[in-house]
Formats: C-alpha cells, sequence, structure tokens
C-alpha cells in the first residue's frame, strides 16, 4: 500500500512538474500531511524528485526550468573549460569512487570521461543527466535543495550520506579564489557540503580556469592546503603557479 502511494505521488509530481503540499493533501485527502512530507522525503532519496520549499518539483522540471541559466554559463570561458576537462578525464582510472560537483566545467568532464568501470557521486542534475548515458558508470545522484545557477543540490541530509561515504578523489571547481580567501563559492549549504566531502577525500582535484583567479565569493570551502592538484588552463598566471607549487600542490 505504502509503495503504491508513494509511486503515485510520483506520477501525479512528473505530470505537474511542479506541486504544492497543500495540492497533494487534495490529490491524497487520506493521507495525513505529515506521512506526504515522508514520502517526499523518500523520493528526493531515491533522486526522482527535488523537494522545494512547500512543495516538491520533478526532475525533468528542474532541468527546464533553470536549463537557460546554466546553458548560458556552459557557453563561458568554453575554451579553457574544454581544456581543463581534457586533463582531469586523463586522471580517472577505472573501478575509482570518485565524486563530481555540478558546475559547468564538471559538465565538460562528464562530455570526456571514458564510459568505464567506476562510482560516480554527484550533486550536479545535468552533470548526472549526461552521465546516465554511460552504461558502465555506477552514478549515485544525491538530492537535497536546488541552487538553480549551476542545476545542484545541497542539504544537511546530503552532508550525513557523504559523512558515510568514501571517495579515492573528488573533482571539483571554484568560481573564485584569491590566496587570502582560498577557493569560494555562492552557497553556504553547497560550501559545507564539499568540506564534507573533502575530508572523506583521499585526494582533490580543483579545476581552476584562470578567469576565477582574484574573484571572492561568500562562502570558502577550500584553501591550498585542502588540495592535492590544480587543473587549470594555459594562461594561468606563472606567479599563482608557482604559489600553488610551493605548497607541493602538482599544478598541470
Amino acid at each position: 500500500m505504502k509503495r503504491e502511494r508513494i509511486e503515485e505521488l510520483a506520477e501525479v509530481i512528473d505530470k505537474r512538474g511542479r506541486i504544492t503540499l497543500e495540492q497533494l493533501e487534495e490529490v491524497f485527502p487520506d493521507v495525513s500531511q505529515m506521512t506526504l512530507r515522508r514520502d517526499l522525503l523518500k523520493l528526493e532519496e531515491d533522486n526522482r524528485i527535488i523537494r522545494i520549499r512547500g512543495g516538491a518539483m520533478s526532475v525533468k522540471e528542474v532541468q527546464k526550468v533553470s536549463a537557460e541559466e546554466y546553458t548560458k554559463k556552459t557557453t563561458i570561458n568554453t575554451d579553457a573549460k574544454i581544456v581543463i576537462a581534457q586533463k582531469a578525464a586523463g586522471l580517472i582510472d577505472e573501478n575509482t569512487s570518485i565524486f563530481l560537483d555540478g558546475g559547468t566545467t564538471a559538465m565538460y568532464l562528464t562530455k570526456e570521461m571514458p564510459d568505464i568501470k567506476c562510482n560516480v557521486f554527484t550533486n550536479g542534475i545535468a552533470v548526472a543527466m549526461e552521465l546516465a548515458q554511460k552504461k558502465n558508470i555506477n552514478l549515485t545522484l544525491v538530492g537535497g535543495q536546488l541552487m538553480r545557477d549551476n542545476l545542484s543540490t545541497a542539504s544537511p541530509a546530503a552532508r550525513e550520506y557523504f559523512d558515510r561515504t568514501n571517495f579515492e578523489i573528488a573533482v571539483v571547481s571554484a568560481t573564485a579564489f584569491t590566496p587570502e580567501q582560498g577557493f569560494s563559492c555562492n552557497s553556504q549549504i553547497e560550501s559545507e557540503l564539499l568540506k564534507n566531502v573533502f575530508r572523506k577525500a583521499r585526494h582533490v582535484y580543483m579545476m581552476l580556469d584562470s578567469s576565477k583567479i582574484g574573484k571572492i565569493n561568500p562562502f570558502t570551502f577550500a584553501h591550498l592546503e585542502d588540495i592535492d592538484v590544480l587543473i587549470t588552463d594555459d594562461h594561468f598566471p606563472k606567479e599563482y603557479k608557482q604559489l600553488f607549487e610551493e605548497q607541493d600542490i602538482v599544478v598541470m
């Protein structure tokens, strides 16, 4: 009975795209609000929906409403992102456990990755959609609060999930870097998630194109001592390359 209700709930959300908790109570008048909330949590844990304030959205709807902004970002510094993605793809071996973030550079990386047997965990919706086309990759998409600018998710539950997960490598990107403030992003909840990932990863690979140098975002998630490899483009300033190498960071 419970399984049937959850499946019916998933179908309703897929059909409508977006629905409020009040609307769900109208569709399921014999189900308590508490039970509906638990069912939504279960669907999110299964990566079938994204919970939003006061309701839920289907993954397809999230992709549709957010795609324009995300697509716009994929066209910025394209050449640098492709170079970085190709370098990063060459570092991924078979049977490796990997975390990928949801940034647009990671999106280019998924296109360059070979279809080999490995375990990939990601909080990126577009990244997951691309990787889903590769048959040999065991893919896990972690749900949570949606960040529309990069089609990523993060939540306290996701942080707890990563507390129980180990990675050989974490491959992430930053939208800003200064030596003083480190690597930063625009979301506090994503920042906390990445910190958890770094604690569980044996090696951290940072993808950073030269346009991000000198920029500062509100939430720092890593400093130089937190990363092992910097993957960048051909225009990366020499003085910054020297700074990284002085910290025993491999610069590619």
